[in-house]
């Protein structure tokens, strides 16, 4: 059963929350759809002016629903932190990241401040910060991964550890029999990304949700790895079959690229779609950031086709009120 401050403290009508995609992927359309079903819709990352008309839109779309901003700490500056305070936004999302500092700034402005872990020691650092939740990612999610264990086996280690504080479980969510086994498990609600990728609402390229739901397989790989080498969940494209081993794990040459490349995180927002632009498979160049509905279809082959392992229990491209209400439990 969902403890019951989880759907209150929220304002939400089911306890499903969305996943904050970034790279343009979770837009206004996305999270307004995602919090008009009763689920909590989350904003990615993006530059702070469009953040800030982002949050008003969402907030004029979904009135009386919490609105909630992922925020992505290898990619996250100062004037991203001053827009989510002074937009009064009401849930963040710290993920790949955090400290005492930025989690006591938010909450001071009444935010209710939710860390993603992927590890025992993760979640340690996350309480000792003094986030009110945990978000326990399973090693089975897609995009970047935090850890490298499942999510029915991190769940219960990092209930622990919260103690009485609000656990969401992310990675291998599809339906309802999956909501429910967390719930049941202890987790007060479950995070999807996946799902709500492959919604019309989504800013994925259509031609990224069709390779996703064609795939066989998804595998963990550090291949889209420029300005963040970090561990993400793809499925597979031209770019991965010329640079990537069987089992997923990148080759020589991106892997010495990749490795001293955090420091591009840094650079301005459009010069990351640059990279993307200038992308080839015949190259190992590869930035993290996926197609999304702006971009050339040809960009699919060429650019990271995050997708966690529900994917391959997924069928078609579905509408986000169709989504929420296949995860909210029975």
């Amino acid at each position: 059963m969902t403890p019951p401050d989880v759907l209150d403290r929220l304002r939400l009508d089911v306890p499903v929350a969305q996943a904050g995609m970034g790279g343009g992927l979770a837009g206004v359309d996305l999270a307004v759809a995602v919090a008009a079903a009763g689920g909590l819709g989350t904003l990615g990352l993006m530059p702070p002016a469009q953040l800030r008309d982002a949050v008003r839109a969402v907030r004029a779309a979904a009135p009386g629903r919490a609105v909630a901003v992922n925020l992505l700490m290898p990619f996250l500056r100062r004037s991203h932190v001053e827009a989510c305070v002074e937009s009064r936004i009401d849930v963040a999302v710290l993920a790949f990241g955090g400290d005492h500092a930025l989690v006591r700034e938010l909450t001071e402005a009444g935010v209710f401040v939710f860390v993603m872990v992927g590890t025992e020691g993760q979640a340690r650092a996350a309480v000792h910060w003094g986030a009110a939740g945990l978000i326990a990612q399973g090693s089975e999610a897609g995009g970047h991964l935090s850890g490298d264990t499942p999510a029915s086996e991190l769940l219960p280690r990092a209930l622990k550890i919260a103690e009485d504080r609000i656990v969401l479980v992310a990675g291998g969510i599809a339906c309802a029999h999956d909501t429910a086994a967390a719930l049941s498990a202890g987790a007060g609600g479950v995070v999807a990304g996946t799902r709500f990728l492959l919604t019309h609402e989504a800013r994925a390229h259509p031609q990224y949700q069709q390779r996703v739901l064609a795939a066989d397989k998804t595998f963990r790989t550090t291949l889209f790895g420029l300005a963040w080498p970090a561990p993400h969940r793809v499925v597979p494209n031209a770019a991965t079959q010329r640079w990537c081993h069987e089992d997923g794990t990148a080759k020589l040459a991106p892997r010495l690229i990749n490795a001293g490349s955090a420091v591009l995180a840094k650079l301005p927002d459009r010069a990351a779609a640059s990279l993307v632009r200038a992308q080839t498979p015949r190259l190992p160049l590869f930035s993290p950031v996926a197609p999304t509905v702006d971009m050339p279809g040809s960009v699919v082959d060429r650019a990271a086709l995050y997708a966690g392992e529900s994917a391959l229990r997924m069928s078609s491209v579905i509408p986000v009120r169709q989504a929420v209400a296949e995860l909210a439990p029975r």
